[in-house]
């Protein structure tokens, strides 16, 4: 028994230990040396920036002849990332500084990159000029399933690939007695009833577009049946709130840290989650059985993911541009895209463990290097399902689904947990009056919500959020209550 679970009970001091970890790395930057330094804000974890800071550094020694020390910051997710930005950027325009002591922007999704570019914080890339033959559709393409991977403006590009997907337990499905969950709406069943770990998409940007995936999902397949029309949008966004609402309904919890989640469906303290791939196999591999068998198990859900990227972007007015700029090239150079992928210990593979992502360069999916790859068979480029991600949908919306699910799923959960036990899962009712989201509508989103998270005024945002989650918290008592309707 033992045996099982000392995998299980490492990657948990892993979990505990990863803010101590990142504690290390900021005292240990203040003490580095070497003959250059470059800053990179991240929110890669501590094997990532092991691998690609030892990687640099000799390549960057074996170019230039000299040492570079890297000083990593990783201060959470996207969330927090972009505080910290925001924070050294208006520090640095008050003392009419051009940039910050921060030279790197690594790692994250689109969204992150897109808003940083907008505000004009991001340096234009070299690399789009120097290596034009690494970009094209059947390299580095300009976009895929509908994700852009690269910016227009070459201020960021795309260095990995990933899609978002759903963790489970074989055995605790087995134990609950319902089939393995394929698409994202087999989540909403009340058999998923405080077995369902979710995380906090207010902290974490990619978590907030696997909502919308999920969403989105819910629209396309209204569209398709009955046209592109306005009532369609309205109709297939209304069952994606709906099915925010079973998710939220059936959450056992929503953390703040997104390896926490195959973590406890590995340890069978939930039954599913959300989860990134590569966070999903890296845990499927650890609890693996000597058989070659499994408990854990990632799916992508089937037409319900597209297939974006993790980014790399210079800051305007970095301290030490030229280091910025060939970390970058390095990133998307053919050593640093195998990098991600090879398995540990083959030549230009990691060090210590598989980093069990996926090159962005369609031409390094070779047979030569895939019979080295840690996922040969992840193909992203071949196996992408049948979702094509539609940013004139839900683009807008992205910022607002975070506000949108905390007021109506997190901050009233007692509410929505008790009136959905009750009604769904007890089956003592019509569970229909806990799903009223009367001024949520599409449109009202759209016309309402988006422009008021755009005035960034956090005052006004959280007058409406504060409104929403009492209405919601109430709507869910009456439909407890038997009462119905949406007070």
């Amino acid at each position: 028994m033992w045996k099982r679970l000392l995998p299980v009970l490492v990657l948990l001091v892993l979990v505990i230990a990863a803010p101590l970890v990142l504690r290390r790395d900021t005292e240990v930057a203040q003490a580095g040396s070497g003959d250059d330094r470059v800053v990179i804000i991240t929110p890669h974890n501590d094997s990532i920036r092991s691998e690609f800071g030892e990687a640099f550094a000799t390549h960057w020694q074996n170019k230039t002849g000299r040492t570079i020390f890297i000083d990593w910051r990783a201060p959470g997710g996207g969330g927090e990332i972009k505080k910290l930005i925001s924070g050294a950027f208006g520090a640095a325009e008050d003392l009419g500084k051009e940039g910050t002591e921060f030279d790197i922007f690594f790692g994250g999704g689109t969204k992150d990159f897109i808003d940083q570019a907008k505000l004009g914080r991001l340096a234009k890339l070299e690399v789009f000029e120097t290596e034009p033959e690494w970009f094209g559709e059947n390299r580095i393409p300009p976009g895929f399933s509908g994700e852009t991977y690269h910016d227009p403006g070459h201020r960021w590009v795309g260095v990995c690939v990933s899609q978002f997907g759903i963790v489970y337990n074989r055995d605790a499905i087995r134990w609950i007695d319902v089939p393995p969950p394929q698409r994202w709406s087999d989540l909403g069943d009340p058999s998923y009833f405080g077995r369902l770990a979710l995380a906090d998409p207010t902290k974490s940007s990619s978590v907030t577009q696997a909502f919308e995936m999920l969403v989105q999902e819910q629209m396309q397949d209204v569209i398709r049946e009955r046209g592109d029309s306005p009532a369609a949008r309205e109709e297939g966004w209304r069952r994606g709130m709906n099915l925010l609402q079973r998710l939220g309904a059936n959450a056992r919890y929503f953390t703040d840290s997104a390896s926490k989640i195959p973590l406890d469906v590995a340890m069978g303290d939930a039954a599913a989650g959300t989860c990134i791939d590569f966070y999903g196999r890296s845990f499927e591999d650890a609890v693996r059985r000597r058989d070659g068998s499994s408990r854990l198990h990632w799916v992508s859900p089937v037409g319900g993911t597209s297939v974006s990227v993790d980014s790399i972007a210079v800051f305007r007015g970095a301290p030490n541009m030229e280091i910025a700029q060939e970390f970058v090239r390095f990133c998307l150079s053919e050593e640093g895209q195998l990098l991600w992928n090879l398995k540990p210990g083959v030549e230009g593979g990691p060090k210590s463990r598989s980093l069990r992502r996926l090159p962005v360069r369609r031409d390094l999916y070779t047979p030569a290097n895939l019979k080295n790859f840690t996922d040969p068979g992840a193909l992203p480029y071949e196996r992408t399902g049948e979702f094509v991600y539609q940013p004139e949908l839900t683009g807008k919306a992205f910022d607002a689904l975070r506000v949108i699910f905390r007021a109506m799923c997190m901050d009233p959960h007692d509410e929505l947990k008790h009136a959905w036990k009750k009604l769904a899962v007890e089956g003592r009712g019509d569970p229909a009056p806990i799903f009223g989201t009367e001024g949520l509508g599409y449109a009202e989103v759209m016309d309402g919500l988006v422009p008021m998270l755009e005035r960034d005024d956090p005052l006004e945002v959280s007058r409406a959020m504060t409104d929403l989650s009492k209405r919601f918290a109430a709507q869910y008592e009456a439909a407890a209550n038997g009462k119905g309707g949406t007070p």
